[in-house]
């Protein structure tokens, strides 16, 4: 009996605290992390402020976990691409790929990855701890690029700065294609991204990508 209990007050409690987060993501992503407030998120989600400290202690911590949630969706999308590949080629393309179609795909979710722009061009951050948890989230839905490339001869500090150029390409394009900016140039963001993939992964083939020595 006492179990049963505590087994609803559990079930009750996450219920709770993922409404708080939905209605928090909601919040931020309309407003950001600077324009959001616990008052707002309280009234979306339909308790009050007060009942908001059960569970996060700040609006940072929140930020944190909401980006969090986003970020596990991108590994998972990447890793369902990937899942089907048979050679390397394949895994670093499908890789690059669902990275670039799950934000081209979810404008919100971009949004709150660039939570560190908020501010213009200067450092910020939710916190050591909270920003190393985020990164390692990040890194790990890359990481098959990475992966593909040194399956594909590439030394360790040529995947990871591939890895880093592919991320950094698609951020590029992708901010491109939501403000609308690529219409400029008469240009489809999906075909460049996927150009600049294949032009990668025929350098690799043919060993332009890998070390001299």
């Amino acid at each position: 009996m006492v179990a049963e209990r505590q087994t609803r007050r559990t079930a009750v409690s996450e219920h709770k605290r993922a409404l708080i987060l939905e209605a928090a993501r909601q919040v931020f992503a309309e407003e950001g992390l600077d324009g959001a407030s616990l008052r707002a998120i309280a009234i979306r989600a339909g308790y009050t402020p007060a009942a908001l400290y059960f569970h996060f202690d700040s609006k940072e911590a929140m930020y944190a976990e909401v980006l969090h949630g986003s970020l596990v969706s991108l590994g998972a999308a990447v890793e369902g691409s990937v899942a089907g590949t048979k050679t390397p080629q394949q895994h670093l393309k499908a890789a690059a790929m669902a990275f670039f179609r799950f934000y081209a795909e979810n404008p919100r979710d971009l949004d709150l990855g660039f939570y560190l722009f908020r501010g213009g061009m200067k450092p910020a951050g939710l916190g050591r701890e909270r920003d190393e948890r985020l990164n390692a989230a990040l890194e790990a839905a890359l990481r098959p690029i990475a992966e593909a490339a040194l399956a594909l001869g590439a030394s360790a500090e040529r995947a990871n700065l591939l890895m880093v150029d592919c991320f950094a390409h698609a951020t590029g394009l992708l901010l491109l294609l939501h403000t609308g900016r690529i219409r400029m140039f008469g240009a489809s963001a999906p075909e460049l991204m996927e150009a600049y993939v294949d032009e990668r992964v025929e350098r690799l083939v043919e060993g332009q990508d890998h070390d001299d020595h």
